[in-house]
């Protein structure tokens, strides 16, 4: 049997396909040419950084990244950032996704309101009331009061990111684990948490990233022992000048991790964000 032979494109069909991704070229190329000049300068010394025009063809040096590593001791910043983001993710799930599923099937929209009403007022109103409080029960410069403050908008993202996900679940399927004996939380436990693997992902994935990139909660609760990665970075800016190479570099170091979280996770985003637009 002879096999069927391809359809022959058309040059129209040739220049528009052409024309498209000449398009997304440089939609890309506007996006990514912030991240690699900081990429390339993170390579160059200050004399080299600051030269115009810019040398195009030269000697990459690794100063920068061992001075961010060696004298700043950039790995700490890395890791209080880890272990804050972590924390406020996962408090906020443990919080987040009973909310969003008591929500989600008995209709509480007020309180989905008044957590999203939260999530819009700027974070800095609740900055000096928080200051103070964590003043007064000497809080300040602990994992404890930075997780606290950084689920201030790791929860309510999770709650409002979970609850059409929670709403799109057949409740047949609940009202089948309650027929057969499972008690409420069995059914949370057993039956809906399982199959809302992309919801919860995404929600991680993401309060993950806000928190790591929260600059405002950690420059105020955060000194020397649990400063984050943003904060850090002010280091490299001095009153009378700016090591633009050392802070070309902490801007890699801290952008990378969650530039490679995003391209292996961002299939879980893109499905935990879509199923909750469709009901079944």
């Amino acid at each position: 049997m002879a096999k069927p032979q391809p359809k022959k494109r058309t040059a129209a069909q040739v220049l528009g396909d052409v024309i498209f991704y000449v398009v997304v070229l440089i939609i890309l190329g506007f996006f990514l040419a912030p991240f690699l000049w900081m990429v390339f300068n993170s390579f160059k010394t200050p004399l080299q950084i600051a030269k115009m025009p810019p040398d195009w063809i030269f000697t990459p040096t690794l100063a920068n990244y061992q001075n961010v590593f060696s004298s700043q001791k950039f790995g700490n910043y890395l890791w209080n950032s880890i272990v804050i983001g972590a924390g406020s993710t996962f408090f906020g799930l443990v919080l987040g996704l009973p909310a969003a599923y008591a929500i989600a099937r008995y209709k509480q929209y007020g309180i989905a309101t008044a957590i999203l009403i939260a999530r819009i007022v700027p974070g800095i109103t609740f900055l000096i009331p928080l200051f103070i409080l964590f003043r007064q029960l000497q809080m300040i410069d602990t994992y404890q009061s930075l997780i606290l403050a950084h689920m201030l908008v790791a929860l309510p993202f999770i709650v409002w990111v979970m609850v059409p996900f929670f709403e799109s679940i057949p409740q047949e399927l609940e009202e089948a684990a309650r027929v057969d004996g499972a008690s409420i939380l069995q059914a949370f436990f057993q039956i809906i948490l399982p199959i809302s693997g992309p919801g919860i992902v995404t929600g991680a994935i993401l309060a993950f990233v806000f928190s790591w990139n929260n600059f405002m909660f950690s420059i105020q609760l955060a000194t020397s022992n649990t400063k984050t990665v943003p904060v850090a970075i002010y280091n490299f800016i001095g009153y009378a000048q700016i090591d633009w190479g050392g802070l070309m570099a902490a801007a890699v170091t801290i952008t990378l991790p969650v530039l490679v979280l995003a391209l292996f996770t961002q299939r879980y985003v893109i499905r935990g964000l879509t199923a909750g637009a469709v009901k079944g």
